[in-house]
């Protein structure tokens, strides 16, 4: 890949960076972004910022771990490429630590089939894998293997996670995410909601695929 690709790539990086802050889906230094590039990928380095983050900051790093220059990648480094590795679609990861999606991950419960848009994530639920210590082979796996047929994941006592065809799609997705979170526990307010029945995820899912929309 061009050196200009990558120029490009730090740039829109360190760009979504700052406006996942901005938006309050991570807050310090928690959380992290990257896109695929060639066989590895470009990662936020580990203690990023909004205020420090830059292109320059961006960490090139291969899928085993092997990276250049003197900043280290994520210590979140391994979720990302054990993504990569398992989701050929995936252009962009977004890990954040939203209030929402760590407030429902804290129950190890996942996000159930209450809204019809639950269902933009690729199924009528979005499951919550068990707590693992950041940052391990074990975490890596269990969200890795939850994305293979779901776009984003919760991730038990920790954050969310979420895979997309391109970094703003992965964004976008964990955006919906936070609110979709934030919207059921809202719900849960005045009790249990309904769920959709399985008839009405066909219906759901026949016309999301006859509009083209593919994945949010």
């Amino acid at each position: 890949m061009a050196q200009s690709d990558e120029a490009t790539l730090r740039e829109a990086l360190a760009d979504r960076y700052r406006h996942v802050e901005r938006i309050g889906l991570n807050e310090l230094a928690s959380g992290n972004l990257s896109v695929r590039f060639g066989d590895g990928m470009l990662i936020s380095p580990t203690g990023a910022t909004a205020e420090t983050i830059c292109a320059g900051t961006i960490v090139r790093t291969d899928l085993d771990g092997a990276h250049e220059g003197p900043r280290r990648p994520s210590s979140e480094w391994r979720m990302h490429a054990e993504i990569y590795r398992r989701c050929p679609d995936a252009q962009a990861v977004v890990h954040t630590h939203s209030d929402n999606c760590v407030a429902l991950s804290c129950h190890n419960r996942p996000l159930p089939g209450f809204h019809y848009l639950v269902g933009t994530f690729g199924g009528p639920d979005v499951p919550c894998v068990p707590y693992s210590t950041f940052g391990g082979e074990d975490l890596a796996e269990d969200a890795a293997a939850a994305l293979a047929d779901r776009t984003a994941c919760l991730l038990g006592s920790h954050g969310m996670i979420s895979r997309g065809r391109s970094l703003d799609e992965a964004v976008t997705l964990a955006h919906r995410l936070e609110i979709m979170c934030r919207q059921y526990m809202l719900a849960l307010t005045i009790g249990e909601p309904a769920r959709l029945t399985d008839e009405q995820w066909r219906e759901f899912f026949d016309r999301y695929a006859a509009l083209s929309y593919g994945q949010p």
